[in-house]
């Protein structure tokens, strides 16, 4: 059976036990229709043709948007929209809010999203990577759209559809931004299987992106180069494009990964980003369609010993000089940190140093580096602090999603939480995460007891914190498994090409990303940041081994050592999960036995991956520095 998420039947009681009128036309209506006649024939409520006897009232008051408002008429609710799009996001808040929705007090509220493109991209493959699978970093089973070669039900994908748009997303990409042969081919003989995922996510208000090669004119045999600057190469992907709107005519348009870990890309002809995205962009421009060009590039086959080259820097040395070279209808989707989805980063520099160039902040839900859905880690905090620091710099929002076919849809059942969020977020990045949180836990337990939504909370509010606690210290980064990404590996690719280091030794521990005695990468900040992270009296502690090399007896803010604070918080962190596992067991009887079982399984992992992380960090570090711990914890 397939959890129904944060949409089971309940949690449109409140609307189909009253008298409801819609008034308006087109797919996007006729969806708002369709879903309040099966609410009603549920909840014994009805659909009426006057306004006079309607309890709630949905109607089309604008020719196109995606906001609306929100408040009593008489004694109706009401909801006016701005266009079709608008319709439908105003009968999921009103879905949101339940009973609270029919207040007769309910103020007059305008709803609109803070961000045009909520977006979340899926890393997809058709056929089964040998190395990466179905689903590259995917850990909620297979893909939702493909199963070894072939497509997949579309009715699961209609569910899913449905759960996006309740949460705000408006957009997907469905293939893998790594884009091998078989999935090239959705641009022309596979473009069938576009078209059909495109018509099932339409439904839903919900346009379809697709991952393209950079050299699909090359690889589908076609031309012998991919030169943006070659006349032949522009006219291929103009005539390729047409043929791609003749089938999906609301296409949302191109997202592309170019010059960036082996993947094709402009450079190879010696031309720059900017050409390559503005020749797409080019043939993407009498559709409507944009191109997401990826920001995430830099160089993977570095030599460690050479302490000059900064990973961190690659992506500001690489866009910055290009700012305002990219046309309008090129978003650049840029990692919300500088390195890659790490559990504390700075704000990449790169999405407050561009104002002259359309930006997309990336985030992972995935938790390819956050636990990968094994761990109990709700990332909206993060987000949170990201978004309210890019506010005003950025327009869209994309995040690689962390659903699969997984009964569950997320592999843990609580980190649904995070892919619910993700979208609540992108419509309005002020909102208080817990507040989200709340509304995650009243629709996917309705009626839940205030004990469930206490224990709920105790495991989830600062699951992030404590998942920081114990894995790499003080804004290190990594420390993972080479490949895979899970478990610890203080020095799994601390002598390796990819960029990701923290240079510990007998003495200290930490990179030196200085002006004055490092790689000089706090420079490509604004000067106020750049002057916080420059100095070591104002540099945040969470931040601290990402920006200075320090000794092991430095004092932080905190008034601890370094090396203290990592044994603390490696101690505190395992003890942590303990008590979130503890706490778990009293919610046995108050969920379904089946999802009880699984965050069950999956608290016992995280409590195994804990312990392993504390014992590996403190150890590492103790044989290191030769420090020991001042309160005389075990480490071996």
């Amino acid at each position: 059976m397939i959890h129904p998420a944060w949409l089971p039947a309940e949690a449109f009681r409140a609307i189909g036990s009253r008298r409801v009128l819609v008034q308006g036309s087109g797919p996007l209506a006729d969806t708002v229709r369709d879903e309040i006649a099966q609410a009603c024939a549920r909840f014994g409520g009805v659909v009426v043709q006057d306004r006079k006897t309607a309890e709630l009232i949905l109607s089309i008051a604008g020719p196109g948007g995606e906001g609306f408002r929100l408040g009593r008429r008489g004694d109706a609710t009401v909801i006016s929209a701005d266009g079709p799009s608008g319709l439908l996001n105003g009968f999921f808040e009103v879905a949101r809010r339940g009973e609270r929705a029919f207040d007769a007090a309910l103020a007059d509220e305008r709803h609109v999203p803070a961000l045009a493109r909520r977006m979340l991209d899926h890393w997809d493959n058709i056929d089964v990577h040998p190395v990466m699978g179905q689903v590259e970093r995917g850990y909620s089973g297979g893909s939702l759209f493909w199963h070894d070669g072939r497509p997949c039900d579309l009715g699961r994908v209609r569910d899913y559809a449905r759960l996006l748009a309740a949460s705000g997303v408006n957009a997907v990409a469905i293939n893998n931004v790594n884009v091998h042969t078989t999935e090239t081919r959705l641009l022309t003989d596979r473009l069938t299987e576009v078209a059909a995922l495109a018509s099932t996510f339409r439904v839903y208000g919900i346009r379809v992106h697709l991952s393209v090669n950079f050299a699909a004119p090359v690889i589908l045999g076609d031309l012998s180069t991919a030169d943006p600057a070659d006349e032949a190469v522009r006219a291929w992907w103009k005539s390729t494009t047409a043929r791609v709107h003749e089938a999906v005519p609301d296409l949302g348009g191109y997202l592309v990964k170019a010059d960036s870990e082996g993947q094709p890309g402009p450079f190879t002809y010696g031309r720059s980003h900017a050409d390559g995205a503005n020749m797409l962009a080019e043939a993407l421009e009498p559709y409507g369609g944009v191109v997401h060009w990826r920001a995430f590039v830099y160089n993977h086959r570095q030599d460690w010993r050479d302490r000059s080259t900064d990973r961190a820097r690659a992506a500001h040395d690489h866009f910055a000089g290009l700012d305002g070279a990219f046309r309008d209808n090129v978003i650049l989707q840029v990692k919300h940190g500088p390195m890659d989805f790490q559990t504390r980063e700075p704000i990449s520099p790169v999405l407050l140093g561009m104002p002259s160039t359309r930006l997309a902040v990336e985030l992972q839900v995935t938790g390819e580096y956050t636990g990968q859905q094994r761990h109990v880690c709700y990332l909206p905090p993060m987000w949170s602090e990201v978004l309210r620091a890019v506010a005003g710099h950025v327009s869209g929002l994309a995040a690689v999603s962390n659903a699969g076919d997984d009964p569950f849809w997320t592999g843990h059942p609580l980190a649904q939480a995070n892919l619910y969020a993700v979208g609540r977020l992108a419509w309005n990045p002020a909102r208080d995460p817990i507040a989200i949180l709340d509304e995650w836990i009243d629709l996917t337990f309705p009626g839940a007891a205030s004990e469930l939504r206490d224990i709920l909370h105790d495991l989830m509010d600062e699951s992030w914190q404590t998942y920081e606690q114990y894995t790499a210290p003080l804004g290190a980064g990594f420390m993972v498994r080479p490949g895979h990404h899970y478990g610890p590996d203080v020095d799994g690719y601390e002598y390796t090409p990819w960029g990701t280091y923290h240079f510990a030794d007998r003495d200290g521990v930490g990179v030196d990303r200085t002006v004055a005695t490092g790689t000089g990468f706090t420079a490509q900040y604004p000067p106020a940041w750049a002057d916080r992270y420059e100095s070591l009296a104002t540099c945040p502690d969470e931040l601290l081994l990402f920006f200075h090399h320090v000794p092991y007896g430095h004092v932080l803010h905190s008034g601890v050592t370094v090396i203290q604070h990592i044994y603390d918080t490696h101690f505190a962190g395992a003890h942590r999960v303990s008590a979130m596992r503890d706490r778990w067991q009293e919610a046995a009887g108050l969920v379904d036995p089946a999802l009880h079982a699984r965050v069950t399984e999956r608290l016992d992992e995280q409590q195994r991956s804990a312990d392993e992380w504390r014992d590996q960090i403190n150890t590492y570090f103790y044989r290191k520095s030769g420090v020991p711990d001042a309160h005389g914890r075990p480490i071996h």
